[in-house]
C-alpha cells in the first residue's frame, strides 16, 4: 500500500513538470500508473484603478536657434541710463575748489604802479566776505608840447573795499564799504600845487531770492561822502578851501508777472545832495538838491518777441533859502521792441533815456584836473532812439549793427573859459560847464572765437555832434572811434593780447585836439600752478594825445610783474 502511495505522488510531480519541459506533441502517452491532465484557463486579470493610471508624453530636447546680436548704437545722455546699471569702480571725483585769493604787483617806467590784492572768506555756506586793496599811479616827465616845458606829473590811487553777503532763506543781505584816496599835482602855475582827493561810502542791499514768490524786489542805499581838498581857483588866484559833497543815494526795483507772458514793474531811484564849503553857486544852481527818478515798465515775451513799454520821469527839486522848488519835471521814454528769429537772428527797435549823475566821483572820472565854477547838475539823456541787427552766423562769429540818434541836456565838459574863444588850447586852468548836445551815430561790433584758442573783437562808431553854442564843447568829442583787440593762447601757459586803441576828434582846426592813436601789447605766462607773470606795454607808437583836458599821455611805456593765486 505504502508503494502505491510513493508512485502516485511521483507521477503528480512527473505531471507538472513536463508541460514546462516538453511540447505538448512529444507528451508521453498515458498508461494505468499515469495520467496526464491538461488544464487551460484564460487569463483575464481585473485590474482596480485603471483610469487614474497617467500616461506621460513624449519628451523631446529644447532645440535653440542662433540669432544675430543687434545693438542699440543711438546716442543717449547718461543721465538716461537705467537706474541698476552697474557702475565702474573708480576713485570719488572731487570737484577742485577755487582758490580764494589773489595778488599781483608790478612796476615799469616813470614810476608806475599797478598792485592789487583780493581774498574771499568763505564764513559759512551761507556767509561770504570780500576784501579787497588796490593801488595804481604813476610820477615821471609828460610832453607838453612845442614851446612848453616837461611837466612831471605825480598821481596815485588808493583803494579799499570790504563786501559781505548773508543768504537769507528767501533774499539776500549785501552790506559793503569802500574807501579811496587819490593824490596828485597840478601844473607849476596854478596856485595849489597839489590835490587831494577822499571818498568813502557805506552799501546796504537786499534783494529777494525765491523766484516761487509773486513779486520780486531789490533795494539798496548809499551814504557816500567825498572830499576835494583844494576848490576853486580862477586866473591863478589864491585857492579856496576845500569842498565835500554828502550823497544819499536809494535804488528799489519791483517786478511782477501777470501771466506767464507778460509781467509789470517799477523802478524808483533818489538821490539827496548836501554841500559843505562852497562859497557860491552861479546859474541859480542849488546848493542841495534831489534829484527823483521813477520808471514804470510792461514787459511782454512770447515766440521770439520781447518788448518793453515804459516811460521815465524825472523830478529835480531843489534848496534855496530855505524854500523848495521844483526845478524840473522831465517826462521821457522807456521803450524797447526786440524780436529774436531763427534762433541767432535778432532786430531791435528802441527810445530809451537815461540819466548820469553828475557828482564829484564822475567829475574826476571826466577830468580829475578841472574846476567847479559852480554845482554840476545831473546829464540828461531824455532820448536815445536806435535801430539794431544781431546775428551769429557761424558758431564763433557774432555781430551787431546799429545807429541812432542821442539828445543830451546838461551834458557837461572842461574848456578853459567861457565861449568859442581858442585860448583853451593851453589847457590851463580848466573848469567844468554844461551844455545841450545831440549826437547822431553808427556802429559795428564784432567778435570771433577759435576754439579757446583765438578772440578777436572790433569796434567801429562813426559820430556828428551838434552844438552852436560852444566850439569848446566839441574839443575832444569822438568824431570816430576804432577799437581792436586780439587774444592768442598758443599753449595753455601762455596768453598773448594786441590791440589798438583810435579815436579822432570832433573839434575842427585850429581848436581840434589830436587824435588818440594808442598801440598796445601784453603777456602772460604761467611758470607755476599758482604763480605767473606779466608784461604790459602801451603807446608803443609814441604818438602825443590828450588824455584829459590838459593832461597828456605818457610816452611809450612798459610795466612787468608777477601774480599770485592762493
Amino acid at each position: 500500500m505504502k508503494k502505491n502511495i510513493l508512485s502516485l505522488l511521483y507521477g503528480g510531480v512527473v505531471l507538472f513538470t513536463l508541460p514546462l519541459s516538453l511540447p505538448a506533441q512529444e507528451q508521453a502517452k498515458d498508461t494505468t500508473l499515469t495520467r496526464t491532465v491538461v488544464v487551460e484557463q484564460e487569463y483575464n486579470p481585473d485590474i482596480r484603478d485603471a483610469a487614474k493610471v497617467n500616461v506621460l508624453p513624449r519628451i523631446e530636447e529644447p532645440t535653440v536657434s542662433k540669432k544675430a546680436v543687434e545693438y542699440n548704437e543711438t546716442l543717449q545722455p547718461a543721465s538716461r541710463l537705467p537706474i541698476g546699471t552697474m557702475r565702474p569702480y573708480v576713485i570719488r571725483e572731487k570737484q577742485g575748489k577755487t582758490k580764494a585769493g589773489y595778488a599781483r604787483l608790478g612796476y615799469g617806467i616813470y614810476n608806475n604802479l599797478d598792485a592789487r590784492a583780493n581774498y574771499l572768506f568763505t564764513l559759512s555756506p551761507k556767509d561770504r566776505l570780500n576784501v579787497t586793496f588796490a593801488m595804481d599811479g604813476r610820477n615821471g616827465d609828460l610832453d607838453m608840447g612845442e614851446g612848453m616845458a616837461d611837466w612831471k606829473s605825480r598821481y596815485y590811487r588808493t583803494q579799499a573795499r570790504v563786501d559781505y553777503l548773508h543768504n537769507f532763506k528767501t533774499l539776500d543781505l549785501n552790506v559793503a564799504g569802500n574807501f579811496g584816496l587819490h593824490n596828485f599835482n597840478l601844473q607849476p602855475d596854478m596856485a595849489a600845487g597839489k590835490q587831494k582827493f577822499t571818498s568813502g561810502d557805506v552799501h546796504i542791499g537786499v534783494a529777494s531770492t525765491d523766484r516761487n514768490l509773486p513779486v520780486q524786489f531789490k533795494a539798496e542805499t548809499n551814504l557816500m561822502f567825498y572830499e576835494r581838498q583844494n576848490g576853486l581857483s580862477y586866473d591863478g588866484g589864491s585857492a579856496l578851501k576845500g569842498m565835500r559833497e554828502t550823497l544819499i543815494r536809494t535804488k528799489a526795483d519791483v517786478w511782477g508777472g501777470i501771466s506767464e507772458k507778460s509781467g509789470i514793474g517799477l523802478g524808483l531811484a533818489m538821490d539827496n545832495f548836501f554841500y559843505d564849503g562852497l562859497t557860491y553857486a552861479t546859474n541859480n544852481n542849488a546848493m542841495n538838491y534831489t534829484d527823483l527818478q521813477l520808471a514804470p515798465h510792461y514787459l511782454y515775451h512770447n515766440n521770439g518777441w520781447n518788448i518793453r513799454l515804459g516811460m521815465r520821469l524825472d523830478v529835480l527839486l531843489g534848496i534855496r533859502n530855505g524854500d523848495l522848488l521844483l526845478d524840473r519835471l522831465l517826462p521821457t521814454p522807456d521803450v524797447k521792441i526786440q524780436y529774436t528769429f531763427a534762433d541767432s537772428y535778432q532786430v531791435y527797435a528802441q527810445a530809451t533815456a537815461n540819466q548820469q549823475t553828475n557828482d564829484f566821483r564822475r567829475l574826476e572820472q571826466i577830468n580829475p584836473y578841472a574846476n567847479l565854477p559852480y554845482i554840476c547838475t545831473s546829464t540828461y539823456e531824455w532820448v536815445n532812439a536806435a535801430l539794431g541787427f544781431k546775428a551769429s552766423p557761424v558758431t564763433g562769429l557774432w555781430f551787431h549793427i546799429y545807429g541812432g540818434l542821442q539828445a543830451l541836456l546838461n551834458d557837461i565838459y572842461a574848456a578853459e573859459n567861457y565861449g568859442t574863444s581858442s585860448s583853451h588850447m593851453s589847457g590851463w586852468p580848466a573848469y567844468f560847464y554844461q551844455d545841450d548836445i545831440y549826437n547822431g551815430y553808427a556802429g559795428l561790433d564784432l567778435t570771433y572765437t577759435y576754439r579757446d584758442i583765438v578772440t578777436f573783437s572790433g569796434k567801429g562808431i562813426f559820430h556828428h555832434w551838434e552844438d552852436e553854442a560852444s566850439q569848446a564843447h566839441l574839443y575832444l568829442k569822438p568824431a570816430f572811434e576804432l577799437y581792436l583787440n586780439l587774444d592768442v593762447r598758443p599753449m595753455e601757459a601762455l596768453t598773448i593780447n594786441l590791440g589798438h586803441e583810435f579815436i579822432s576828434r570832433e573839434g575842427e582846426n585850429p581848436g581840434k585836439a589830436k587824435s588818440v592813436n594808442n598801440l598796445y601789447a601784453s603777456a602772460t605766462y604761467q611758470l607755476f600752478d599758482g604763480i605767473s607773470i606779466y608784461a604790459q606795454a602801451e603807446n608803443l607808437l609814441n604818438k602825443h594825445y590828450l588824455m584829459y583836458y590838459g593832461c597828456p599821455a605818457q610816452s611809450i611805456r612798459f610795466l612787468g610783474g608777477v601774480s599770485f593765486r592762493f
